[in-house]
């Protein structure tokens, strides 16, 4: 970033670029908080996400398993966020039906989509053979 990037007398206009870093730490902190009240799929995730952590404490997993869970489960709550961020955008600049609009939103909503179908693949591979082997053995 140039010098006029770092200089504080450089009017910013208020929501459009950061003043410092403890402000852009706040303002994602905002975007977090907005996410979770607004977004009744947050909630959901949220439900999803305990209910993988009792499983993982009940099955034992190893410690490389909690990490790709963790990343896992904050990968889906961030398109969560992405996606709610996009159908703000496009609900704001597209009030009225468009097909690019309705493109946008599907699209965001795809994403998302195959976020969920990938954590499943990643619950299968850790929780599965040890589920099976409670069922067999």
């Amino acid at each position: 970033m140039g010098e006029a990037g770092r200089d504080s007398r450089i009017a910013v206009v208020p929501g459009m670029k950061s003043r410092s870093r403890w402000h852009s730490f706040t303002c994602a902190v905002h975007g977090m908080v907005y996410t979770l009240r607004t977004q009744r799929n947050t909630w959901i995730e949220l439900a999803a996400a305990a209910v993988v952590v009792v499983a993982g404490i009940w099955l034992h997993i190893e410690p490389l398993e909690w990490a790709v869970l963790g990343l896992t489960v904050c990968v889906i709550l961030a398109l969560e966020a992405v996606n709610s961020a996009i159908e703000a955008v496009v609900d704001l600049v597209s009030p009225d039906y468009h097909e690019l609009a309705r493109i946008a939103k599907d699209a965001a909503a795809g994403a998302m989509l195959f976020a969920v179908i990938g954590s499943l693949i990643v619950a299968a591979a850790i929780f599965g053979p040890r589920v099976w082997a409670l069922v067999i053995g």
